[in-house]
């Protein structure tokens, strides 16, 4: 059953989520979702995953989706601000259901992990999708795109607007203009916020995970290639990084890309996922 939930984190900040739970569920998954993607997108996912007894707990991060204000300008966020405050309150509602704990994350989901302030909760994580955003990572036309996205065509649209208002183009949800910031300076460097001066920080956060990751990428997903994938999961230095390198054909899906992992005919995906928690 589906059910909407309001949680309120550390900082006092309210963000809507859902929570999909069933009778007698034998754990439950976080789903932490990809940047600017709001949590409808996983809700197939859910689905799926309380067929197969699991509860999952979705989330949409402040300035998103249901947990957006009447408008982003002038609203103040980091994009530290979605792992710290927003995801980790998904995690503590989580634990208070006496269930092993499993983090499933999508792109910025994997990011999230190393980031929360209560990751020991977390049993195991399953990554989708998750890399260092680097554009030098990526297939050269890719490359060029995202490069004209961050210097000629994002900073017109932020402003004109006072955020990454991007959702008529179709590439997500509008972004935060904090938000917007962050990720673009991330994105300069190999190693994504491992390589910020004003990060280092991260390498110690990251330092505490001890519980074991699951990485998969798809060979198609032009935003975050497993070389993007393993330059990234490097920082997870003191836990086991399981990577798996999906072929898209191979499992009978005409593409992945990075959104796809959470697309109905990604039930492979899916199932891979199940297969792993319940092996832990």
């Amino acid at each position: 059953m589906k059910s909407q939930v309001t949680l309120t984190t550390e900082d006092g900040t309210k963000i809507i989520a859902f929570h999909y739970a069933i009778e007698h569920p034998k754990a439950v998954i976080v789903l932490g979702g990809a940047t600017g993607v709001p949590q409808g997108f996983y809700q197939k996912y859910a689905m799926a995953a309380n067929q197969q007894g699991f509860n999952v707990i979705t989330v949409d991060y402040r300035g998103i989706g249901q947990s957006a204000p009447a408008s982003l300008k002038g609203y103040k966020v980091k994009y530290l601000d979605w792992a710290t405050q927003d995801l980790a309150s998904a995690v503590d509602f989580a634990t208070n259901q006496q269930l092993p704990v499993y983090l499933v994350g999508h792109s910025f989901g994997g990011h999230a992990l190393g980031l929360l302030p209560n990751a020991e909760k977390i049993k195991g994580a399953f990554f989708c999708g998750s890399g260092a955003g680097w554009h030098g990572w990526m297939p050269k036309f890719e490359s060029l795109k995202v490069r004209f996205l961050w210097n000629v065509l994002a900073p017109i649209l932020v402003k004109a607007k006072g955020y990454l208002g991007w959702s008529k183009m179709g590439m997500g949800a509008d972004l935060p203009y904090g938000v917007y910031v962050d990720w673009k300076r991330w994105c300069k460097f190999p190693n994504y916020f491992f390589g910020d001066p004003k990060m280092q920080f991260v390498h110690e956060l990251f330092a505490r995970c001890e519980m074991p990751i699951y990485a998969v990428n798809s060979l198609d997903d032009k935003w975050a290639q497993p070389k993007s994938r393993d330059a990234f999961v490097k920082g997870y230095k003191n836990t086991t990084v399981d990577t798996l390198d999906l072929d898209p054909n191979s499992l009978g899906i005409k593409e992945i890309g990075h959104m796809g992992y959470f697309r109905k005919d990604a039930q492979k995906v899916w199932q891979m996922s199940f297969d792993w928690f319940n092996s832990l």
